[in-house]
């Protein structure tokens, strides 16, 4: 897994892993963590959160998203002086996918040190369904532990999708 590493630390070893901010594990290396975590993206997005840039707000991000070849995508919230154009961690984690080559993500995972869990921007909503169907789950959690499972579906009701163009 990602990890944020401190000078000398295992941390930075394991990020020889990564190139352009896509996690390469395989599913057959993600599959190791499923005995041990009911929730097997929680620990990608707990050490990709350490890395989020939030100098402003102090409030950090991370996310992990599945793709359907099973590869473990990560994103962190980066924030930027004008605060619009930041950027947030659920985008962050589609455009790796996107960038390996992959527009179809299974799974979402969501965390933030806050007293319950995260729920995406509008913003992050409308871009998770435009990588996964209604059913995808997504779980929100906090990094004391507490979580909330939803769906992409529960998320964005009425999402907007390309049949709304069908006669553009």
């Amino acid at each position: 897994m990602r990890t944020a590493p401190s000078p000398g630390s295992q941390g930075a070893r394991d990020l020889k892993s990564v190139k352009h901010g896509v996690d390469l594990m395989t599913a057959a290396d993600t599959s190791k963590t499923r005995s041990d975590d009911p929730h097997p993206l929680r620990a990608a997005a707990a050490a990709v959160r350490l890395n989020a840039h939030a100098p402003y707000s102090n409030f950090k991000v991370g996310a992990a998203i599945r793709a359907r070849s099973g590869t473990v995508y990560v994103g962190c919230n980066v924030e930027n002086v004008a605060y619009p154009e930041g950027t947030c961690a659920e985008a962050g984690a589609i455009a790796a996918m996107v960038a390996a080559g992959e527009t179809e993500l299974v799974e979402a995972y969501v965390i933030a040190d806050c007293p319950s869990p995260v729920p995406p921007c509008g913003g992050c909503r409308q871009k998770l369904k435009e990588f996964g169907t209604t059913e995808v789950p997504v779980t929100l959690a906090t990094t004391d532990g507490v979580e909330q499972a939803t769906s992409i579906g529960d998320l964005l009701p009425g999402a907007f999708d390309a049949g709304h163009m069908d006669r553009s």
